[in-house]
Order: C-alpha cells, then structure tokens, then sequence
C-alpha cells in the first residue's frame, strides 16, 4: 500500500419495514448520528425507486442535515433519468444550505431501472426517446453553478423585490461535489473530463479482462489522465466480526458464503466483475486491503453495509472499522464529544 486513507465514508442502502417505513427512516438518521460520533468524515444513502428504501434521497437529507452537525452527507446515486435537471438541483442546493455545505451528489445515467414499469408514470409522451445521455447530468451540474438564466437583462420580480434569475438557492461549492458512479473504461474517462468525482465500487465491468483488479485500476488511469485534481472514492463490502456475538458471527459468515459464488467469474454480456465480500475478524480485513492495489491508489474508501442486516449489526461494524482497520489505512478519526443533549460545546 502506497497512500494511506485520509476519509472515510459508509453507504447504507436506508431499509424500512414495508408497513413501517417512518421506523427505518429513524433507524437510519440515528446510524447517521452513530456515524457521527464515532469519527465517520461521510454517510451516504442509495436512491432507490420501487423497493422499501429511500427513493428520495435530497428528502431524506434534508432531515439528516438537522440531526447531524460535522459529518458530510451523500448519495450514491441519484439515476438522473427520472429527475429534471433543474428541479432536481434546487431540491439539492436547498439540502446544501441546511446542512452548511455539508452535501456530496452521486449520479448515474443511462435508461433508469424500472423504466418499463415507471417509464409511463414519470414522463408524458414517449418516454422511450427521452434523452438520458451524459448531457442531461451536466444540465445538471451548470444549474448548480448559479449562472444567470433567461433573456440577457431578464428580471423576476416578486413580493419581496426584483432580481436577476438563476436557480435558488445558490449553493457555493455544491457544484465541485458532484459525483459520478462509474463502473466502465467510458464513465471513468467522462466523469475525468468534464471534471466530476468518481465513485466506484465492489462491482465493474471487466473489458478486455476477468480480472476484478486489473479492470478497476484501468478505470483509476483514464479517469486520472483526464481529471488533474478529481477526487476518487472507493466502495467495499466489509464485514469485521470482532464486536459480533458467536450467532452473529455465523450469520455473517453464512451471508459471505451466500454472495462468494459471483465472484472470480464475469456475468453477463458486459462480463460484471465483482469483488469478494470482506467478512471475518479485523485482522484479516486489514491484510486484504492492504493487497488491494485499488485500495493503494485512493485517499477515500466508502464501506458498503449489507442489505437486510439488522441496526445493532450496522452500529457493530461501524464500531469495529472505526477501532481495528481504518487506523491501520493510516485514517485518524474525527470524533464529536457527545454530552447530556446532543454535541460537546466547540
């Protein structure tokens, strides 16, 4: 290993009990705080559409913006398809303010799953021709950007006065935090260029090789070349069992064994790579990373929690990455001091 991680970063995929969703939506905005308090520099949720989990992410946020203080708050990732562009980037820049610049924007496009099933409820007309090309995220991200728009010498006048219009609320820097989740030669190569964050995970495709690795690090070069100064953040499957019980113990390792059959083996006609799950005791996770040479090429790594686990589970991984293996990646944490109430005084 070569680069030690600086940020640390977990993904929950926000599960709800699907006739009791205020009571997951709790559960994960207290995983926020937990992550909070133990150090955590980030905590991201998936957008997901159809399934009992957070299909609106900027909404979720914005409510993890007022129980949280420090850590930084993401989405990982938005599929920009069934989102316009501009509603899209005021619902977003309104959760940047609340949370004091505190927002990260994960995106994807291309056709959105489920469009066959969404497709006539989202859009009017033919949806099919939609375009939900690369373009529709820079429409994106220029609105983020705060430029006026309209007819030069446009005005908006209102109640309260009469200004120029461009999008509100403006978000300073909300637009340098735009990450694309990339999983291909082509998406590394685009984010690099047009100057996105990459996001990339424990799934790939292989492109010219079966070799999880190779592909990855082939995707870290070209999005390198093109982006001077673009961050990259890297997303493994990490399970340690130190602070499990023994049933627990089995039944993460039962997980494991569950998910190793995909692996070492291409799927599909995109020949999907993905990496193994890393589930046992600490110190046999921290000698995995430090052989992952994707993990020696990136100052920022995302720890991927399981679906279905239970919330007790989540907070013992977190509590173990913190403790036993991130400090061996060379992270040092950034706690907040708890007290009666919520925060220690500054």
């Amino acid at each position: 290993m070569t680069q030690a991680i600086r940020r640390l970063a977990f993904l929950t995929p926000g599960n709800y009990p699907d006739n009791d969703p205020a009571a997951g939506f709790e559960k994960t905005l207290q995983l926020f705080e937990f992550g909070e308090d133990i150090g955590f520099d980030s905590a991201w949720v998936r957008q997901r559409h159809l399934e009992p989990g957070i299909s609106s992410a900027a909404a979720f946020l914005a409510a993890a913006s007022q129980r949280t203080r420090r850590i930084e708050l993401g989405t990982a990732v938005i599929p920009i398809g069934y989102e316009s562009p501009y509603r899209l980037a005021e619902d977003l820049s309104t959760v940047d303010v609340l949370s004091r610049g505190r927002l990260n924007v994960g995106l994807s496009a291309g056709m959105p799953p489920h469009a066959e099933t969404l497709g006539p409820l989202v859009f009017d007309g033919d949806w099919r021709s939609f375009d939900f090309s690369h373009e529709r995220v820079l429409r994106f991200v220029r609105n983020l950007q705060g430029e006026p728009i309209g007819e030069p010498g446009a005005i908006v006048e209102f109640p309260g006065g009469r200004v120029a219009p461009r999008l509100q609320p403006y978000a300073a820097g909300l637009s340098e935090r735009i990450w694309y989740g990339g999983g291909s030669l082509r998406s590394a190569e685009w984010a690099g260029r047009n100057g996105l964050n990459l996001l990339i995970g424990n799934v790939t495709s292989g492109e010219g090789t079966d070799d999880f690795f190779v592909a990855q690090l082939r995707q870290l070069e070209v999005f390198k070349a093109q982006s001077g100064q673009g961050r990259v953040a890297l997303g493994r499957v990490i399970v340690p069992f130190d602070g499990a019980d023994v049933t627990t113990r089995q039944r993460y390792r039962a997980y494991a064994e569950g998910r190793d059959a995909r692996t070492g083996k291409p799927h599909g006609e995109r020949r999907t790579l993905f990496a193994r799950d890393l589930v046992g005791p600490s110190e046999a996770i921290v000698e995995a990373l430090l052989r992952d040479p994707v993990v020696a090429e990136v100052e920022e790594l995302r720890l991927e929690l399981p679906y279905s686990f239970r919330h007790e589970d989540y907070e013992q991984i977190l509590s173990d990455v913190v403790e036993h293996i991130a400090p061996a990646l060379g992270w040092r944490e950034n706690r907040v001091e708890q007290r009666s109430g919520r925060f220690a005084a500054e």
